[in-house]
C-alpha cells in the first residue's frame, strides 16, 4: 500500500509493507483487571494475546472495552466482589494454565498530581485484591502498572509491601520506570512497570526511538531507562505531535462527530499506522470553549503555556501563581515536539490542550491518536466519560512491548525446558 501527501515544500512517500505470508503465532492468554477502556488489551492483543476476561467498575469504559474486544468476558463491577476462584472455574481455568495477569489499581491515590496522598486512602489497598486474582490463577507471568508516585509513597513503605506480597506468593520480580517516548509514542509519559515471574526475571521492552524527558517524579531515578547520545544513531526518532495527529480533519469550535471520514493523506508512518483502512474514525469533536478561555488562547503560542497570557486576563488564583509554576497550564502543542501527558480532562486550566494551528482543544480521537490507539477504536459514553476513559489508559504501544517481552521470556522458558528434556531423552 502506497500513500503520497504532498505538501507546499515537499512531497512525503509512504509505503506499508507487510510480508506475503504472516508466520502463525500461538495466541498466549491473558485477564485484565482494572481494564479501563482497554489499553493494555489492545497492545497485547497486537502482540498476539487472547483476553480470557476483563474488570473494571467503570461502566462507560466497560461499554467501550465490550465494544472493541468483543470476544472477551468483560464484566462491570468492583473487584472486591469478584470471588477469583469462581471465576476461574467459570473460565475453564486451572491453576498455572493462565499465562499473564495484567493491570494496575487506579492511579488516583498514588499519583504525585493528587491533591492528597494519604494511606488510607481505600484505593491504595486494591493491590491486594490484584493479589488475590494473583494467587488464585498463578499465572505464569504478571503485568502489574502504575505511576512512579506509587515508588515515594509512604516513603516508599506501599511498595516494598506490594513487592513482598508478590515474592511470598513465589514471583521473580523486576521493575523499570518506562517513558512513552522510548517505544514510539509522541507523549511524556512516565509509568511503573512492574514484571512477575515463575521462572526468573523478565526483561523490560528496550527502547526503540530516542528521547529525552526530564522526570516530574520524586525517586526512582535508577529504575528509569538511561538512553546516551551515542544511541541516537540507531534508534528511530521520537515521533512528534505533528506525526501524530496532523493528517486527522480540520475543526472549528463545535465541528466534528462521532463518525467523521478522512479528508487529508497520510503524513507519517505513525499516522499511516493507526488509520483505519475502512477510511473512516470515531470520536473527532472539537468542544466549544468559554470567552475568556478563546481570549486567552489567542496570546499563546505553539509551546507556550500560561506564562504568555497577559496577567490581567489569568484566572485570579494564577495571577499570584509563580512563572516556574504549572508549566503546562493553558499550553499550545507544538507539531515538533511532545505532547504533555494525556489527561482525563481537556481543560486548559490544567495542561496542553490548544491545538499548535487551530484555535480550539484536542479532541478525544486526537488525545487518542498521542495514547497510540488504533482509528477504528471507538469510546463510548459522555464526551467527559471518553476523556477520563483515554486519560486513564496505558498507551497502546508500551503495552505491546511490553507484551513481546513477556512473551519472549515465556516461549525462552518453553524452549529452554524442551532442550533440556531433548538433552535427557
Amino acid at each position: 500500500m502506497e500513500i503520497r501527501h504532498s505538501t507546499k515544500n515537499k512531497s512525503i512517500r509512504l509505503v506499508a509493507s507487510e510480508p506475503a505470508v504472516r508466520p502463525y503465532i500461538a495466541p498466549l492468554s491473558t485477564i485484565d483487571l482494572f481494564c479501563g477502556a482497554g489499553g493494555i488489551t489492545q497492545g497485547f492483543h497486537q502482540a498476539g494475546y487472547n483476553c480470557l476476561y476483563a474488570n473494571d467498575r467503570m461502566s462507560e469504559a466497560i461499554d467501550t472495552f465490550r465494544h472493541n474486544h468483543p470476544t472477551t468476558r468483560a464484566e462491570c463491577k468492583s473487584i472486591e466482589e469478584v470471588n477469583a476462584a469462581t471465576l476461574r472455574h467459570s473460565l475453564g481455568v486451572q491453576q498455572g494454565s493462565l499465562d499473564v495477569l495484567v493491570g494496575g489499581p487506579p492511579c488516583q491515590g498514588f499519583s504525585i498530581n493528587a491533591p492528597s496522598r494519604f494511606l488510607n486512602d481505600p484505593r491504595n489497598s486494591l493491590f491486594k485484591h490484584y493479589a488475590r486474582f494473583v494467587e488464585e490463577f498463578a499465572p505464569k507471568a504478571f503485568v502489574f502498572e502504575n505511576v512512579p508516585g506509587l515508588l515515594s509513597m509512604a516513603d516508599g513503605a506501599v511498595f516494598d509491601k506490594i513487592l513482598q506480597v508478590f515474592n511470598e506468593l513465589g514471583y521473580q520480580l523486576s521493575v523499570k520506570i518506562l517513558f512513552g517516548p522510548h517505544y514510539g509514542i509522541p507523549q511524556e509519559r512516565w509509568r511503573l512497570i512492574l514484571l512477575g515471574s515463575m521462572t526468573g526475571e523478565i526483561n523490560h521492552p528496550l527502547p526503540t526511538h530516542f528521547a529525552k524527558g526530564r522526570a516530574n517524579f520524586r525517586g526512582g531515578g535508577s529504575l528509569t531507562m538511561q538512553i546516551g547520545a551515542a544511541e541516537a544513531k540507531r534508534l528511530a526518532p521520537s515521533v512528534t505531535v505533528g506525526e501524530a495527529i496532523r493528517d486527522l480533519p480540520r475543526l472549528n469550535m463545535g465541528e466534528g462527530a462521532e463518525e467523521v471520514g478522512y479528508t487529508i493523506d497520510a503524513n507519517s508512518r505513525y499516522a499511516l499506522r493507526l488509520r483505519n483502512p475502512d477510511g473512516v474514525t470515531f470520536n473527532h469533536v472539537a468542544a466549544k470553549l468559554s470567552k475568556q478561555n478563546i481570549e486567552r488562547m489567542q496570546h499563546v503560542p505553539p509551546g507556550g503555556s500560561w506564562r504568555d497570557i497577559p496577567h490581567h486576563l489569568l484566572p485570579l488564583g494564577m495571577q499570584q501563581a509563580r512563572k516556574s509554576d504549572h508549566t503546562k497550564r493553558y499550553g499550545r502543542l507544538s507539531f515538533d515536539g511532545l505532547s504533555g501527558t494525556v489527561l482525563t480532562k481537556c481543560d486548559p486550566h490544567w495542561g496542553t490542550v490548544f491545538l499548535p494551528d487551530q484555535d480550539r482543544t484536542l479532541s478525544v480521537r486526537e488525545a487518542a491518536r498521542l495514547q497510540s490507539f488504533p482509528d477504528h477504536y471507538r469510546f463510548l459514553g459522555s464526551r467527559v466519560s471518553q476523556y477520563v476513559q483515554v486519560g486513564n489508559a496505558v498507551p497502546v504501544l508500551m503495552a505491546k512491548s511490553i507484551a513481546k517481552s513477556v512473551r519472549e521470556h515465556l516461549e525462552g522458558n518453553v524452549t529452554a525446558a524442551a532442550t533440556t528434556v531433548a538433552a535427557h531423552g
